[in-house]
């Protein structure tokens, strides 16, 4: 019987984000993960893996990269470098097919977790032109004239930041969960799970400024999770107490170590006008 996800000790999983890591292990369908920056889409992954006990391979996508490169790529450079200088190694081509994620994850004796990250920053027609190796499981090298057939089907994990929209006939073949973002209680388990002597007052007064900014309207970046966690930490290591994050008269909008939740300057500079606007209408 298949080891379910129950989440691990690092990890607080919902139960909604439970359900759906297993139904795509069964399914034997790509999970496809989207939510907000810093809400643990890259790192869902490295979780699933360590809760089962498999390998995790990752394939972190950039604008650049090519469906090809997660297959295999010849080196057609190196060999003709290699031909001039009369290496015995140019004489098998296999010398300069170089293994791409996806042939990795093939050839895995365990069945691995494949984490393709990003999968929105590439081309348009990207995920397109995995279409037919995820479904197959198998693809040819023409240099050599061999087929890559996978050993077992990987658990494929692959991530998007809505930057751009996904085909249908990919949406079609993944099993799809949106990671929302965290209600209070849940962020409490987590900040508790990365943070376990923090003070229960502190983690209370940091929750309801982070809220607090990301009700802000107009607000360009909203803090993330990891923000929070970070945030968290500076606020223990610095020694802020709790009471310093309290504002009852709403004048102190911009919170002590801002540059951990907040960053770029518009989002500064419009909580300084708002501050500046309710000290005036307090007066």
């Amino acid at each position: 019987m298949t080891k379910r996800f129950e989440g691990t000790e690092s990890y607080v999983a919902t139960e909604d984000l439970k359900i759906a890591v297993n139904a795509a292990v069964a399914l034997e369908r790509p999970l496809l993960v989207k939510g907000e920056p810093g809400t643990g889409k890259t790192v869902l992954a490295q979780e699933i893996a360590d809760a089962l006990g498999a390998p995790l391979m990752q394939w972190h996508v950039k604008s650049t990269t090519k469906a090809q490169q997660g297959l295999y790529e010849y080196d057609a450079v190196a060999r003709l470098r290699d031909s001039q200088l009369g290496d015995e190694r140019v004489h098998d081509i296999g010398n300069y097919i170089l293994q791409g994620k996806l042939w990795e994850a093939f050839e895995s004796d365990q069945r691995p977790v494949l984490l393709i990250d990003e999968i929105d920053k590439a081309d348009i027609e990207f995920p397109n032109d995995l279409l037919l190796e995820l479904d197959r499981m198998e693809f040819h090298v023409y240099e050599t004239k061999e087929t890559i057939v996978a050993k077992q089907r990987p658990i494929v994990v692959i991530t998007s930041n809505n930057e751009k929209e996904l085909p249908d006939a990919f949406l079609r073949r993944c099993f799809f969960h949106y990671i929302s973002f965290p209600d209070e209680d849940t962020m409490r388990a987590i900040v508790q799970v990365h943070h376990p002597d923090v003070q229960k007052r502190l983690v209370s007064e940091a929750m309801n400024v982070f809220y607090g900014l990301r009700d802000v309207p107009g607000l360009k970046k909203k803090p993330s999770t990891s923000e929070l966690l970070d945030w968290i930490k500076l606020l223990m290591v610095e020694d802020i107490p709790a009471e310093a994050l309290r504002s009852d008269d709403q004048k102190d909008l911009i919170p002590p170590l801002y540059g951990a939740l907040l960053k770029n300057e518009q989002d500064v500079h419009m909580l300084e006008r708002l501050a500046f606007l309710n000290r005036r209408e307090g007066r």
